[in-house]
C-alpha cells in the first residue's frame, strides 16, 4: 500500500497527493486551498463523474437521484450523516440523474435513489432504495476494507 493517496479536490478539481497519514488532518487543496474533505457529499456532473470516480484513489460512493423524488430526498440526511462519518476515508457525492439524464442512462439506473460504490474507478455493488445512515455506512463497510 502506498504512503500517499490522490485525492480530488471538491472546489477546483485538482488531484492532490497526501500521506495516508495526513488524511484525518483537514488536508486542503494544493491549488486552490480548499478544503478536500468537508463531511457534505459533492454534486458530480457528466464534466466531473470520471475524474471523481476514476482519479480518487479512495472509494467513491454515489446516491443517484432527482429531486422528485420522495426517498431521494428523505434519504439525503442519511447521506449526508453517513458521509460525515465516512469521510476522509471514502468519497460521498450526489448525482442528479434529472439533470444529468444521459449519464444516469450510462450508469443503467433503473430505480431512485440508488447507491453506487466505485473503487479503483470500477463499480464494486449497488444498492436500490432509501437507507438509514447506519445502514449505509454498514452497507459501505461490508463493501471495503480499511473503512
Amino acid at each position: 500500500m502506498s504512503d500517499t493517496v490522490h485525492i480530488v479536490c471538491p472546489v477546483c478539481a485538482a488531484v492532490n497527493r497526501i500521506p495516508q497519514q495526513k488524511l484525518t488532518a483537514a488536508p486542503k487543496c494544493g491549488s486552490c486551498k480548499g478544503l478536500l474533505f468537508d463531511g457534505k457529499p459533492l454534486e458530480l456532473t457528466a464534466n466531473t463523474f470520471n475524474k471523481f470516480t476514476q482519479r480518487n484513489e479512495i472509494p467513491v460512493v454515489i446516491d443517484c437521484w432527482a429531486p422528485w423524488c420522495g426517498p431521494c430526498r428523505s434519504m439525503a440526511p442519511a447521506f449526508e450523516q453517513a458521509a460525515s462519518e465516512l469521510e476522509p476515508h471514502v468519497r460521498f457525492a450526489k448525482l442528479n440523474t434529472e439533470n444529468e439524464q444521459g449519464l444516469g442512462a450510462s450508469l443503467n439506473i433503473r430505480s431512485i435513489p440508488t447507491l453506487i460504490l466505485f473503487v479503483a474507478g470500477k463499480e464494486v455493488i449497488r444498492q436500490g432504495g432509501a437507507l438509514s445512515a447506519a445502514d449505509i455506512v454498514r452497507w459501505v463497510k461490508a463493501h471495503i476494507s480499511g473503512a
